[in-house]
């Protein structure tokens, strides 16, 4: 049977495969265990494997592999008549109810695919089945009486990626917890692979990464991902990097077919790839031939040739593109043409007066730069006068062979002509055709000329640090001493700012936006610059410049792989990132002469991040010697318009990059969560470990909030430019939840609305939302405070803000009425068991979501905590008789259930009716010396009967049935005081802190009660 070629892993594999036959090209393989002599012991181990294996995964005994000198590809295998479609939706909806009964997450759980697999627990591979849902990874196998279970949310994997080694031939590694997972015996591995990438990088995105999360519409519910939808996806992102092309842009269709090159005269062999708005063609046959065609640009697709299978595309300029041998030609051509028909060309379309109108408006708008369309363009030079005549005639007769323009052929020649040199005159044209920023700015008219407009004026953080960099922007050029090229440069960087406030903008965007504003016109570079910060460079600019430290880290493993001498003598490899930081945010800008750097830019645009890479490794490889010899930081040498590192592959490094992002976001998730700890250790007892533990509950309770929905609050307000304490926050609902798992006695009712006073009471800017430090404050006191801490954290949670009686008011939403929490929360014990991910990320900046952060805010509420003065039991206000009588039942409440219950509650009614005693008599000694008899006789059965209503449950006649349960207790009270409310009212009696803590000091049941240690490690491992 054929198949479709795919890329296998050999290198140190273990030999599960015997070669029968083999040429130059081809390999004919049979697999061990199966055949004449059965290959011995390895035999009857890798037939036993494939034996148990499910029909689903069964490998076939004979295989065909194309050989090649760098790879090896299966392209066909013996047939397989058991196979069965992992489509097929009734073995889906089994796989689903096995799922749901063997991990029993929350039903919102959503299961995308299942496969047959093996999983290798230590040197045994366990037969089972992986799922792969939304959340989660999971793995189930039940063999010979032996059960294993796996469970690994996405969020908490460090790295991910295939292997092969002595025992695998070919494995899925997962890195999570610190512990390593093998996954093999895939049938579709690379598919498998490239689901659980999507998954994991859409975790990453949604959880840790929200600046990138919502350029990703197609995955923005989790309740409605697929596995086909994934699949779409990653094939969309690998189309759109490599044509470069907007987001916006999906594979729709892919057609295999022949191109007639003109130059070449003859057929190359690749593929048709056809979006909303592109016509794409990449060759398979290692010429390195691609074209883009934009719709805008096709003016016919002439009637299609049924003998060849062939249709011919015309576009503008009087040019043609032929393709034959394709096999649903009619369709294509019918497609192409409506599509042409929707999507009619912005700048071919409109008439040459409407787009000289558009290009005078915009000069009209900066009348402080009326030559604005080329003033900028570079310097010419009488002595390079001569070169640069030499290049453009190279271009020239490169254009005349292989075309101009966006539909462009580009090939081997194209690039060998870029790291020649590009002449001055060109730069701008070629590096909008390199990048794409022509097809966004063909598609956008007008647009830049509106974001200059409404971004005039405007006054934020970003407009004063872009004022702050401007003459700091190749300050010796003399395009930027003057007005002129300043004016430019603020416009650029200023819409830029505006138009993407996510990034707003970062340092190092003012050394790039100059460079292409030498070569560009000024709505060009603004267009190259978004070219940049938003599809070549991903996340190089926003606040955790989290795009630069994963080309870092994949910076450091082609090292390691190609310069094994200097990783030998350089043990710690970081040393290269500090240093090579600058290179990559400036593309080498910053630290080479602008005549060569501008050579770096050339090949950027064409080759992307690898060309940098390659530099990169070129400059070390340079000084590989006094790198050994010497143990001081290299210095910029002069540029290497060679490349000796040519053999590295776009494809392997967007692979390494994928790879690295996992491990460089953990990695700042883990620094975050060490801050977090190390700021709260000061104020809290709870040790290291502890905190640690506590963190990773709190946080697998932030997440479990997100995963099911996409609008809960600590989603919305998950903010990554938040100070570290605050990146991640509970709403009542999670806090409630975790609070029940960790609260240090078992109350008995009321349990919700306590849980409710004590968020109230901890959230200190009120805004519904508790951060870490917060939590940790609440249950340090509750576990391991003194007597009086405890007793005066339960005092405040029956004043005001805590206890008031009135809902809770969160920002975005308004509970008309307290509903008590009945969510499950089995779920969260079975996922906390696990060693959770060593992560917390963020800043919370006073004006959140506002998209400023006021520093001046931030130091002042710095200063404030600094400063705030420790709170004593004399600051606390009295405590009316309302919330009095509350917390005399939150006391009975707290007791239920414990061995000296009873003891308790008589020692709580003795201080209550002791309280109020003293009330009475303290009120009768403040009265005037000689008050009326009437006024006497008015006010003293009120107090006694207070007093009565308080010590009830002491002073009935059935005082020990009375205090055995806190309903006979709180009821009578409740109930006379309801009675007395009238007179009560008027007499307003009240209790101060001091006087509840000296008579609860009296009692000794209840002092033991509360000193009593909490045993942390035991709470923590429940829940």
């Amino acid at each position: 049977m054929w198949l479709k070629p795919e890329e296998i892993l050999l290198k140190n594999a273990f030999k599960l495969w015997v070669t029968e036959k083999d040429n130059e090209y081809f390999v004919l393989q049979r697999r061990r265990g199966y055949g004449e002599g059965g290959g011995g012991l390895t035999g009857l181990l890798v037939g036993t494997l494939d034996t148990v294996l499910d029909s689903t995964s069964k490998v076939a005994p004979f295989r065909i592999l194309h050989h090649t000198p760098d790879s090896q590809g299966l392209i066909a295998e013996e047939g397989k008549t058991s196979l069965v479609l992992e489509d097929d939706p009734e073995k889906f909806r089994e796989a689903l109810l096995r799922f749901e009964k063997w991990f029993e997450l929350p039903p919102e759980e959503k299961l995308v695919t299942y496969y047959s697999c093996s999983y290798w627990k230590g040197k045994v591979p366990c037969q089972g089945w992986l799922y792969l849902s939304t959340n989660f990874l999971c793995f189930y196998s039940y063999l010979l009486g032996a059960e294993v279970k796996l469970v690994i949310s996405w969020d908490e994997i460090w790295r991910l990626e295939k292997t092969s080694n002595v025992l695998l031939t070919e494995s899925i590694h997962v890195l999570a917890h610190g512990e390593d997972h093998y996954f093999s015996m895939l049938l579709h591995l690379n598919e498998t692979f490239v689901i659980m990438e999507q998954l994991a990088d859409y975790s990453i995105k949604r959880l840790f990464d929200k600046e990138a999360f919502q350029r990703e519409p197609a995955l923005s519910d989790p309740l409605q991902i697929t596995k086909r939808g994934l699949e779409a996806h990653a094939k969309s992102e690998q189309f759109q990097t490599f044509f470069r092309l907007p987001k916006e842009e999906n594979l729709l269709e892919v057609h295999e077919s022949f191109l007639y090159v003109p130059f070449s005269h003859y057929n190359t062999l690749g593929k048709i790839c056809l979006s909303e708005n592109y016509l794409c063609f990449a060759s398979q046959d290692g010429s390195q031939c691609h074209v883009i065609i934009p719709m805008r640009e096709v003016v016919n697709v002439e009637k299609p040739d049924s003998s060849s299978r062939a249709l011919t595309v015309c576009v503008r300029g009087k040019r043609a593109l032929r393709f034959s041998e394709v096999r649903d030609y009619q369709r294509l051509a019918n497609t192409i043409r409506s599509r042409c028909g929707i999507s009619a060309s912005p700048q071919h379309s409109a008439s040459s007066g409407a787009i000289r109108g558009e290009c005078q408006s915009l000069i009209n708008h900066f009348e402080d730069n009326p030559e604005d369309v080329t003033l900028m363009v570079g310097q010419k030079d009488s002595s390079k006068a001569l070169k640069e005549k030499m290049k453009e005639q190279s271009w020239n007769i490169h254009f005349s062979e292989y075309g101009r323009g966006t539909s462009m052929f580009f090939t081997k020649k194209t690039r060998d002509l870029i790291v020649r040199g590009v002449p001055e005159a060109l730069r701008g044209e070629l590096w909008m055709l390199f990048s794409g920023a022509v097809n966004d700015m063909a598609t956008h008219p007008g647009y830049y000329t509106e974001l200059v407009e409404q971004s005039l004026g405007t006054s934020t953080l970003a407009t004063d640090e872009i004022e702050r960099d401007l003459h700091r922007s190749l300050p010796d050029h003399p395009a930027f001493q003057s007005d002129t090229g300043i004016s430019a440069l603020r416009r650029v960087l200023t819409a830029y700012a505006y138009r993407n406030p996510k990034i707003g903008y970062c340092q190092a965007m003012n050394i790039l936006t100059s460079v292409l504003l030498l070569y560009a016109k000024e709505e060009e570079a603004f267009w190259l610059l978004v070219a940049v910060c938003e599809r070549m460079l991903p996340d190089y600019f926003n606040r955790r410049i989290i795009g630069a430290l994963v080309d870092q880290a994949v910076f450091e493993d082609l090292i390691r792989e190609n310069l094994p001498q200097l990783v030998e003598h350089m043990t710690d490899l970081s040393f290269f990132s500090s240093v090579s930081l600058s290179w990559f945010l400036t593309l080498f800008i910053s630290v080479l002469p602008i005549e060569s750097a501008v050579n770096v830019v050339d090949c950027f645009f064409y080759d992307g991040i690898k060309a940098i890479l390659q530099l990169g490794l070129a400059v070390l490889d340079y000084n590989m010697e006094a790198l050994i010899s010497c143990h001081d930081d290299a210095e910029a040498v002069t540029i290497l318009n060679k490349s000796k590192y040519g053999h590295i592959r776009s494809e392997e490094v967007e692979s390494s990059r994928k790879r690295n992002k996992l491990h460089v976001i953990q990695t700042l998730e883990d620094t975050t969560k060490q801050n977090v700890i190390r700021v709260v250790s000061q104020e809290v007892r709870f040790s290291a470990s502890q905190l640690d533990e506590l963190y990773n509950l709190f946080k697998r309770q932030h997440f479990l909030s997100c995963y099911w929905t996409m609008k809960s609050p600590a989603l919305l307000h998950h903010d990554p430019s938040l100070a570290y304490l605050e990146q991640y926050q509970l709403g009542f609902q999670q806090f409630s939840v975790l609070f029940s798992l960790l609260e240090p006695w078992a109350f008995c009712t009321n349990k919700s609305t306590l849980s409710l006073w004590i968020f109230r009471l901890i959230d200190e800017n009120q805004d519904g939302l508790v951060n870490f430090k917060e939590f940790c404050y609440a249950l340090d006191t509750l576990y391991s405070g003194s007597f009086t801490n405890k007793l005066k954290f339960l005092f405040k949670l029956h004043l005001p803000p805590a206890f008031t009686g009135s809902p809770l008011h969160l920002k975005e939403q308004r509970i008309q009425h307290f509903i008590p929490v009945t969510e499950d929360s089995s779920h969260l014990s079975r996922l906390t068991a696990f060693d959770l991910p060593e992560d917390g990320v963020i800043r919370k900046s006073p004006e959140r979501g506002r998209g400023k952060v006021d520093l001046q805010a931030y130091l002042k509420q710095w200063q404030n905590e600094i400063l705030k003065k420790e709170e004593t039991i004399k600051d606390l206000p009295r405590i009316n008789q309302t919330q009095f009588i509350q917390f005399s039942k939150t006391l009975y409440n707290i007791f239920h259930g414990d061995p000296d219950e009873e003891s308790l509650y008589r020692a709580v009614a003795h201080v209550t009716s002791l309280l109020l005693r003293m009330e009475e008599v303290g009120r009768r000694l403040q009265e005037p010396s000689s008050p009326p008899e009437s006024t006497k006789s008015a006010d003293s059965p009120p107090a006694g009967a207070a007093a009565a209503a308080a010590t009830a449950p002491e002073e009935s006649p059935s005082t020990e049935e009375a205090s055995t349960t806190p309903e006979s207790s709180d009821t009578p009270g409740s109930h006379n005081s309801q009675e007395a409310a009238p007179d009560l009212s008027e007499i307003e009696w009240s209790f101060s802190f001091e006087q509840v803590l000296a008579s609860l000091l009296n009692e000794p049941a209840l002092v033991t009660f509360f000193e009593r240690p909490v045993d942390v490690q035991t709470k923590l491992a429940q829940a």
